[in-house]
């Protein structure tokens, strides 16, 4: 296994400074949004067992904003998954990912997390910090 990784880092050690580089911005990045978007979550969004589907009508303009967002959640992924091995905050950036990233269970998967009572605990630290109204759930 070592053998793999000091190969794979003489092979592609140009490429090292971009990582590290990358790895930062995201750590920085990171840091300073989380709590934001912690923060605009609605205080009721857990309450309900199904997501609201509003009708949503067809536009090329929503239909855009869908790739972005899910272009961009995947490249969070994949940076993500580099930073596990790579200096950053890896764990967060995977997270990041799921909160952009669209797929099916992805409400239900959102439920489960947040009731766990370290998870929920730690979010409404967050927002009390933001002074924000707590998260609620069911």
């Amino acid at each position: 296994m070592l053998k793999l990784i000091s190969k794979a880092i003489s092979e592609y050690s140009d490429w090292l400074p971009y990582l590290a580089l990358g790895s930062i911005i995201f750590l920085v990045l990171s840091i300073l949004l989380t709590p934001k978007m912690i923060a605009l979550i609605p205080s009721d969004y857990f309450t309900q067992s199904r997501r609201n589907s509003k009708s949503k009508s067809f536009s090329v303009f929503r239909l855009g904003l869908f790739f972005i967002k899910n272009t961009i959640g995947a490249l969070l992924m994949v940076s993500g998954i580099l930073m596990l091995v790579l200096p950053g905050q890896g764990l967060l950036t995977i997270f990041a990912s799921l909160l952009l990233l669209d797929f099916p269970g992805k409400y239900k998967f959102e439920r489960y997390l947040i009731k766990k009572p370290a998870i929920l605990n730690s979010l409404n630290w967050i927002r009390r910090k933001q002074n924000v109204v707590e998260l609620s759930i069911d």
